[in-house]
C-alpha cells in the first residue's frame, strides 16, 4: 500500500471544505485535523479575505522592531557613508558620535548591515598577511619623537603628466603634516618641503624612511645630503630594513588610505591634484577617526614640537677625548700622515674618532656610527663584510709567522 502525500496547504484546502459541508461542528473538525479552534477560526478568516493565497504560509518575524533603526538615523548613515565611501563602520560610528554625542547611535555590526543592504559595500577578497615581528615605533611616546618621511608611488594625472606625492606624518599621532606632489623624486624637491615643515611645526628627535634616494645612500652610513643635514639639526635619521615596510607601517597604511580617498580618480592636473590633497589632509587630520586614538581624529593627539627650527644650522659637539678631523672636499681625512677616503657627502664636515680598546679607531659622525680603523690605517665602513681575500691572507699570515717543532 503506498503512502499517502499530503502538505500543508492540502491539509487546510480540506478543512475549509469540511467546514463549508457543514457536517461536522468546528470543535470536531479542528480535533479530526489536529489544530485549535483558534487556528481554524484564523484559516476561515484568511480564506475568507484573500482566497487561497491567504492559506499560505507566512512569516513568523514580528511586524515592529522596537530597537529597529529609526529611517532618520539610516539617513543621517548614509549620507555620510556617501561623502566618505571608503570609511567603514566604525569609523562611520566614531564620526557621527563626535557630531552628535547625545544621539544613540547604532553599534557598528547593525551599521554594517546597513551599509550592506543599501548595497554600499564591496567586498573585498581576503588577503593571507604575514604576521610583523619588528614593532619600530616601540619607544615613541609623544608627539614629534619619530616622523614617518616618503614617496607614495606614483601615477599620472589626467593631462598625462606623472604625480609623485611626498608625504610627512607623525608617528605617534598619524598626524599628517605634508602631502606635497613634487616634480621630481630628489633632494632639491625635497630640501625646501622639509625646511617648511620644520619651520611650521619644529623639529622632530628622529625621521623614519626608506633606504632609496634622497632620504639614504650607498656611501658611508648609508648617509644622504638630507641625512647629514638632519644629523646637524639633532635629528636622528632612521632607516627600515631593506625589504620591510612594515617596519613604517603607520605611514603605509596613510598611503592606502591616500590612494583611495585622494588619487582616485586623478584629477586634470597637477594644481588641481595638490587641492585634494590639501582637501584630503584635512578630512584625515581633523575628521577621519582612528581606531589607535580611540576613534579621535589625529588633530586631538598632536601638538607642534617645542624645539623651533634655528636661524643657523648649528656644528656638531663630540666629546673633548675624541679627535676630531675635517673631510675635505674630495670625501678624504688626514690621519696619522695618511689620506684616507670617507665619503664626499661629508665633505666640508667633521667627524670624530673614539679610541678602541683593541687600538682601533671608531669613525662617528654626529650619532651615526660610520666605520673604523685599524691599527694599519685602514678603514672599514660599519656593517661591510671584511674580504674573503683579505681573511685568507690573514689566515696564511698567522700560520706561517707560528713556530715549527
Amino acid at each position: 500500500m503506498p503512502w499517502r502525500e499530503t502538505c500543508a496547504m492540502t491539509e487546510r484546502l480540506r478543512f475549509i471544505a469540511a467546514v463549508e459541508e457543514g457536517d461536522a461542528t468546528m470543535a470536531a473538525l479542528c480535533r479530526e485535523f489536529g489544530i485549535s479552534r483558534k487556528t481554524g477560526y484564523q484559516l476561515l478568516a484568511r480564506y475568507a479575505a484573500e482566497g487561497d493565497d491567504g492559506l499560505q504560509d507566512r512569516s513568523h518575524a514580528a511586524h515592529h522592531h522596537p530597537h529597529a533603526v529609526d529611517d532618520v538615523t539610516q539617513e543621517r548613515i548614509v549620507a555620510l557613508r556617501a561623502k566618505h565611501p571608503t570609511w567603514g563602520a566604525r569609523k562611520l560610528r566614531a564620526r557621527l558620535q563626535m557630531d552628535e554625542p547625545a544621539r544613540k547611535w547604532p553599534v557598528a555590526s547593525t551599521i554594517g548591515e546597513l551599509l550592506h543592504r543599501h548595497g554600499l559595500v564591496i567586498p573585498r577578497r581576503r588577503r593571507i598577511r604575514t604576521p610583523s615581528d619588528v614593532s619600530p615605533f616601540a619607544t615613541c611616546c609623544g608627539p614629534n619623537d619619530s616622523w614617518c618621511i616618503d614617496y607614495k608611488g606614483w601615477f599620472r594625472t589626467r593631462d598625462g603628466r606623472r604625480c609623485d606625492p611626498l608625504t610627512i606624518s607623525d608617528a605617534h599621532s598619524r598626524y599628517l603634516l605634508r602631502c606635497q606632489a613634487v616634480r621630481r623624486v630628489d633632494t632639491r624637491c625635497a630640501w625646501p618641503l622639509l625646511e617648511a615643515t620644520f619651520r611650521e611645526y619644529g623639529l622632530p628627535l628622529a625621521i623614519r624612511s626608506d633606504n632609496g634616494p634622497p632620504f639614504a645612500s650607498r656611501g658611508v652610513g648609508g648617509l644622504s645630503r638630507l641625512a647629514v643635514w638632519w644629523i646637524k639639526l639633532g635629528i636622528k635619521p632612521e632607516r627600515i630594513a631593506p625589504g620591510r615596510p612594515s617596519q613604517n607601517g603607520r605611514h603605509e597604511r596613510m598611503h592606502g588610505t591616500l590612494q583611495r580617498d585622494g588619487c582616485q580618480p586623478a584629477a586634470s592636473n597637477r594644481r588641481e591634484q595638490q587641492r585634494r590633497f590639501e582637501a584630503f589632509r584635512r578630512i584625515y587630520n581633523e575628521e577621519r577617526p582612528h581606531e589607535a586614538l580611540g576613534n579621535l581624529p589625529p588633530s586631538t593627539a598632536y601638538q607642534p614640537s617645542p624645539r623651533p627650527f634655528p636661524a643657523r644650522v648649528p656644528e656638531l659637539v663630540y666629546p673633548d677625548h675624541w679627535q676630531v678631523r675635517m673631510v675635505r672636499q674630495n670625501g678624504e681625512m688626514r690621519w696619522r700622515g695618511d689620506h684616507i677616503f670617507i665619503g664626499e657627502v661629508l665633505a666640508g664636515e667633521p667627524i670624530a674618532l673614539q679610541e678602541g680598546d683593541d687600538g682601533s679607531w671608531l669613525v662617528h659622525f654626529g650619532p651615526v656610527l660610520l666605520g673604523s680603523i685599524n691599527s694599519a690605517g685602514k678603514f672599514r665602513r660599519a656593517g661591510d663584510r671584511p674580504q674573503r681575500g683579505a681573511a685568507l691572507r690573514l689566515l696564511v699570515a698567522s700560520r706561517s709567522a707560528a713556530p715549527t717543532n
